[in-house]
């Protein structure tokens, strides 16, 4: 089978990794793909237009195509496909707003009576100002449309929360702070039920013990243990199997990858927001984890392992980051068992520098999640950039399952 990748980020550098692995898979091709892609496939420029993609899938005769970012979903990659009669994994652009509008999503939560934070929908910056008033402190402010998770705003004083709204408004949601933990629970769907992954944290905040702002992620954790047997019950129950058959009451059936972002209240999960397509970091963590074909994960393999992704971020990052600074150490990384997917590197003459503000996403497995921490973190400390920066508690949280 020969298989096309979307992307050029850490999440497509795990797709290709794990499907270099199957038996079933010949060829891997990835537009644009990275550095890292390119030791195992072939990657191939950037189309123009999502149509592009459709036009290289054709002529490089692609069996299935996986789409890894969520910008090519939310702008409708996957109706071209099907206009063509190609084999895509994803939503269509009416169901990919899910993603795309945090407003729709909100109102669709609402419809579908799945349980979210009390919130208030604005489109002009008085009402949104007005709406402050009816929340306490602190309240969530969430831009309208795709920001690369730095649209979301949790607003400690008015006068913060006033700052936001004139940064991210006028279209905002305006919401209660949810009191719990944050679980990521991603499946892939036919758009009649859905076979969850292994559950996954991931990590926003940009330092340690969740300060800072928010991050497009600086790592994440599997670990079955995050979620009991009676708590994935309950999430299958009140959220996901509502938003599928409110999705095909709506005319817009869901297939492809579903995330969604959950709190874990003393009321039960309330869901936080929804994702189109696989996270990122977890995609690292998840596939790092599987021990068997990525096209049986597809079909809903499982493992008992736990694995830890740790995000290397460039200087200034959540910021305008730096880049152009010298990488050395994957290799000596990777010589320990970790695998290093690369998420913003490029090649300058024939030296490996930063691209992005996420840079790298060092990735580890073990048989219990403190060895996969160790593991991930050995790792880490073999590898040097100019301005590198990460977290250093990926995964503390859930030790204390253990």
């Amino acid at each position: 089978m020969k298989i096309l990748i979307i992307g050029g980020g850490g999440r497509e550098h795990a797709l290709a990794w794990r499907l270099h692995k199957s038996p079933g898979v010949k060829q891997i091709l990835a537009s644009p793909g990275n550095p890292g892609i390119a030791q195992i496939a072939t990657c191939l420029p950037s189309p123009p237009d999502i149509a592009g993609y459709a036009t290289v899938a054709i002529e490089n005769r692609v069996d299935l195509t996986v789409v890894g970012p969520e910008a090519p979903l939310v702008a409708g990659v996957v109706d071209e496909f099907h206009r063509r009669r190609l084999k895509i994994i994803g939503p269509t652009k009416a169901a990919a707003q899910l993603e795309g509008s945090k407003i729709f999503a909100k109102r669709f939560f609402e419809r579908a009576g799945i349980p979210t934070a009390k919130s208030v929908q604005t489109d002009s910056f008085d009402d949104a100002l007005n709406a402050l008033r009816q929340f306490d402190l602190p309240l969530v402010i969430k831009a309208d449309g795709l920001h690369a998770g730095k649209g979301v705003v949790i607003a400690q004083t008015q006068a913060e929360a006033a700052e936001a709204i004139e940064r991210l408004g006028p279209s905002l949601v305006i919401e209660e702070f949810l009191q719990g933990e944050e679980v990521s629970f991603i499946g892939i769907t036919n758009g009649s039920f859905l076979i969850p992954y292994a559950p996954s944290q991931d990590h926003k905040r940009v330092f340690d013990n969740d300060q800072g702002p928010n991050t497009g992620g600086m790592g994440a954790y599997t670990d079955r243990r995050i979620l009991n047997a009676e708590q994935t019950g309950n999430i299958m129950e009140r959220i996901i199997m509502p938003t599928l058959r409110q999705m095909r009451a709506d005319g817009m059936p869901y297939t492809g990858f579903l995330y969604a972002g959950l709190m874990m209240t003393a009321d039960g999960p309330k869901i936080l927001e929804y994702n189109v397509r696989l996270g990122d970091p977890e995609t690292q963590a998840i596939l790092h984890s599987f021990d068997g074909d990525f096209l049986n994960l597809l079909q809903g393999g499982t493992s008992a392992k736990c694995s830890v992704c740790v995000t290397l971020a460039a200087q200034n990052y959540p910021g305008p980051p730096r880049t152009g600074d010298v990488i050395t150490g994957i290799a000596e990384a990777e010589a320990t068992g970790a695998t290093v997917f690369h998420a913003g590197t490029k090649m300058e003459g024939d030296k490996l520098v930063t691209n992005g503000g996420r840079v790298l996403g060092v990735t580890a497995s073990g048989e219990t999640l403190r060895a996969a921490i160790d593991a991930a973190y050995t790792a880490v400390s073999k590898i040097h950039f100019e301005g590198m920066h990460y977290r250093t508690d990926i995964g503390q949280k859930g030790l204390a399952r253990w």
